[in-house]
């Protein structure tokens, strides 16, 4: 199961107030009765470790929107509770994930469904989320230390040659498919907590307010 963790939260109903409060996803979206939210975003991370790095860092209440955390691969009541989310507050969703294999792949299931549940990615999918980082190319630009950067395994290169052939990422989403063949050319992957090399609170200071404030997402 998921968490989700708003800027303010009222636990019955799922309704932002004045409350910075984490709680597990509802297993079902009918126990839901109402969402009011005054969020600008939402936001998915990867990491239940960096869920609470940014929980810790208030980044909910400074940056006014709901953060949440499928810990790992979703399971169906958060991927739901998401496309609820979405559907009813009709805000923009971004996703952020490690720069390899298995962070894109993860990134990939909210938007487009998982492989083992084809069947029903109609009404678990996320269409709208936006991929929010991190790239192969912010280890550069970001000056992060060489001990953080690893080279892709062979198991790692087989997943995402596989990933590649993917239609989906022909057809839909290219510009993720020129980040995952430049990820595969380059021959690396680093995790998220690389961004927090050089100051613990630089993901939620700096790094995700930049992403979004300057459009840098795709």
């Amino acid at each position: 199961m998921g968490w989700i963790r708003f800027v303010e939260g009222e636990k019955k109903v799922y309704c932002i107030t004045n409350v910075n409060a984490a709680f597990p996803i509802p297993v079902s979206i009918e126990a839901i009765k109402d969402v009011v939210s005054v969020a600008h975003y939402i936001l998915v991370v990867e990491k239940e470790a960096v869920f609470q790095r940014l929980a810790n860092d208030k980044f909910c209440e400074k940056n006014r929107c709901i953060v949440i955390t499928g810990r790992g691969y979703p399971d169906i009541p958060t991927r739901r509770f998401l496309r609820y989310l979405v559907e009813q507050l009709h805000l923009p969703a971004y996703c952020l994930v490690d720069s390899d294999p298995y962070g894109f792949d993860i990134l990939a299931t909210y938007k487009f469904g998982s492989m083992q549940l084809a069947y029903d990615a109609n009404v678990l999918r996320v269409p709208e989320i936006r991929w929010l980082g991190v790239f192969t190319s912010d280890f550069e630009e970001y000056c992060l230390p060489d001990c953080c950067q690893l080279q892709l395994s062979s198991e790692d290169r087989r997943k995402l040659e596989g990933i590649l052939t993917r239609c989906y990422l022909h057809k839909e989403a290219p510009e993720w498919r020129l980040k995952l063949e430049a990820m595969l050319e380059m021959g690396v992957k680093f995790e998220i907590e690389a961004l927090s090399a050089s100051s613990i609170s630089f993901l939620s200071q700096e790094y995700i307010p930049q992403q979004i404030r300057l459009g840098r997402y795709i």
